[in-house]
């Protein structure tokens, strides 16, 4: 049976064109359009689509308030097309944190080598969110009367997510009812001199639970590789700068690492790490990799120059998204000594990363996302 398909876009000719590619896939359909968000959220209640594709910018009610509103009534997975402006990233990671899960570039060729490419990965993203289901909704569907939080700057939000919800709240709220710590474990005694994070698809709220709950005083730098667009990266260190006590920021040619500091890869390029540990500078080129291309910036490639510079000394972590990118890059780490860690199936939002290394037996704990933060600085013995 097809996933059922809505789309919500107020040009006649893009609906047109999205609905023309689904519907090549057997496994969906599109079963309506909307040509704003208020017509969106009637569709949704009437048709109850399996997912929505959504404009940010329409008459009538823009895309990420019919986001807010259909989260709140008709969860589901949603897939946001935004154009590749800084406006547009803004807008965005708005969308993302009302509880999209996942965006595409309005001109979504832009990402892919030929029509037909763009076409499998439109597709492709609609059928694996379609199948999520099941999953937003029971993430969505208790409220707990105490909010779930933990101190931070003004205007910081959490989102715990646990197996049967998502409850976001303000960060001035106590933590009373944080989820339990299950999986609690003795620090290893290794030493570390860097925290390293890949993920791509359910990677931004993913990363924001994380790096919110690491002190300003962590004692060592952070890179994290994020598949996006290279409008996003800039837009997105910034409002995690904002929302963190470390420092968040779009990494830089030539810059040199330090403690405290996160360093994202610019979308778009590579991010290689060089020299020496205790003098390691970020190196931003345009290198192309036949077993890469589809990811700018990869994992495996700033994983694997992490381990000629860190040998060992790292603890990575591959959180939730598609594909297989960051297998090669924690093989390699690992067989220098490194510690490697996978989300949880249960907690992602798309299994693919994590399971790599899991099925290569490469990860050596699976963790939900509740708990990464507690687990980092409790191997870390970051105080």
């Amino acid at each position: 049976m097809a996933y059922r398909v809505l789309v919500v876009d107020d040009s006649s000719f893009f609906c047109r064109r999205v609905k023309d590619i689904l519907n090549q896939d057997r496994l969906l359909e599109v079963i309506g359009i909307a040509r704003n968000g208020e017509e969106a959220i009637k569709m949704v209640a009437e048709l109850k689509p399996d997912v929505v594709t959504m404009d940010v910018e329409m008459p009538v009610m823009d895309g990420i308030t019919a986001v807010k509103r259909i989260m709140k009534v008709h969860p589901l997975p949603i897939l946001m097309f935004s154009s590749l402006t800084s406006e547009g990233a803004q807008a965005t990671l708005d969308a993302l944190d009302a509880g999209a899960l996942d965006f595409l570039p309005k001109k979504f060729e832009d990402i892919a080598r030929n029509s037909k490419e763009s076409s499998e990965l439109l597709q492709t993203r609609v059928r694996i969110l379609a199948s999520k289901r099941g999953l937003v909704a029971r993430r969505h569907g208790v409220k707990p009367n105490t909010p779930l939080s933990s101190p931070g700057r003004p205007g910081n939000t959490h989102v715990f997510m646990r197996s049967s919800s998502v409850a976001v709240a303000p960060a001035t709220a106590q933590t009373n009812l944080e989820p339990a710590f299950t999986n609690i474990r003795r620090s290893s005694g290794k030493e570390y001199q860097l925290l390293a994070i890949g993920t791509s698809t359910g990677g931004p709220i993913a990363l924001q639970n994380i790096l919110t709950e690491l002190p300003e005083t962590f004692p060592h730098p952070i890179v994290l590789v994020q598949h996006m667009p290279g409008s996003f990266t800039k837009a997105f260190a910034n409002r995690l700068n904002q929302m963190c006590n470390i420092t968040v920021k779009e990494a830089t040619h030539g810059e040199r690492l330090v403690s405290g500091c996160a360093y994202l890869a610019p979308g778009g390029k590579q991010m290689l790490i060089e020299g020496l540990s205790h003098n390691a500078r970020v190196k931003i080129t345009e290198v192309e990799s036949r077993d890469h291309h589809l990811y700018k910036p990869s994992v495996d490639l700033t994983f694997q120059s992490l381990s000629q510079v860190y040998a060992g000394n790292v603890l990575a972590i591959i959180l939730t998204g598609m594909g297989a990118d960051g297998k090669e890059g924690c093989a390699a780490l690992k067989q220098k000594g490194a510690k490697i860690w996978a989300q949880d199936e249960q907690t992602s939002v798309v299994y693919g990363m994590p399971q790599a290394i899991t099925k290569a037996n490469i990860s050596e704990r699976n963790l939900p996302l509740f708990e990464i933060p507690k687990s980092i600085m409790l191997e870390m013995r970051v105080k």
